[in-house]
């Protein structure tokens, strides 16, 4: 199979091609256009998920440390505005 310029195989179905397949036909080629793009689907090492895990659960900590302090502090200028006591 050789490719286009557009990255497609010779051998992919166009939008044209589906026009007066039946429901079952459609559907079939759905799957069929599915499993073949899984296929072509590159995952990441273990070594790799383990260093995205890290990385996304340092920066969720990050953020959560930000947002508290903002909040914190929000809410002492809002006493402060309002001339309330803070609860804490």
């Amino acid at each position: 199979m050789s490719e286009t310029s557009t990255g497609h195989s010779e051998k992919d179905i166009g939008p044209a091609s589906r026009e007066g397949k039946s429901l079952f036909g459609r559907v079939s080629m759905f799957v069929h256009e599915v499993t073949s793009e899984l296929k072509r689907v590159v995952y990441p090492s273990a070594e790799e998920t383990r260093r995205y895990v890290i990385i996304v659960l340092v920066f969720v900590v990050v953020i959560t440390v930000a947002v508290t302090f903002l909040d914190l502090g929000f809410g002492k200028l809002a006493a402060l505005v309002f001339g309330r006591e803070t609860a804490a």
